[in-house]
């Protein structure tokens, strides 16, 4: 079976855990920080960015979205496995990360649902 997109995956892959490397090179810490996160904003981007020019065919679509429905649950099998109780314990700063984290997550939906709807075309 051929699966469409994966190069795509893995050059925002390879550039985004290279990114997050170099963060956390910055940050002053040895680990990758935001690394798959950065990964998929850039295949949101790059898929984005080939639908408008019109060069995303049908089959690579369809292996991205079969990417996509594989990466959800890998994400919440990596999630599950963090020891909660070493963050607890790592003090204020990474309780103010996660906080500041989903705060910025909340108000970026409704940025993105107001952008959204501004796009589309009036009912009526």
């Amino acid at each position: 079976m051929i699966i469409y997109g994966t190069a795509l995956l893995s050059i925002c892959l390879l550039l985004g855990l290279t990114m997050g490397r170099m963060l956390g090179n910055l940050a002053g810490v040895d680990a990758d920080i935001g690394g798959v996160g950065i990964s998929m904003l850039l295949l949101i981007i790059s898929c984005d960015y080939l639908q408008r020019s019109g060069r995303m065919k049908p089959p690579t679509e369809a292996g991205i979205a079969f990417w996509g429905s594989i990466y959800v649950p890998i994400v919440v099998a990596m999630a599950a496995s963090q020891n909660v109780l070493a963050a607890l314990q790592g003090g204020a700063v990474a309780l103010l990360a996660g906080t500041l984290t989903v705060g910025a997550s909340f108000a970026l939906v409704g940025f993105f649902v107001k952008a959204g709807n501004s796009n589309s075309p009036a009912k009526g």
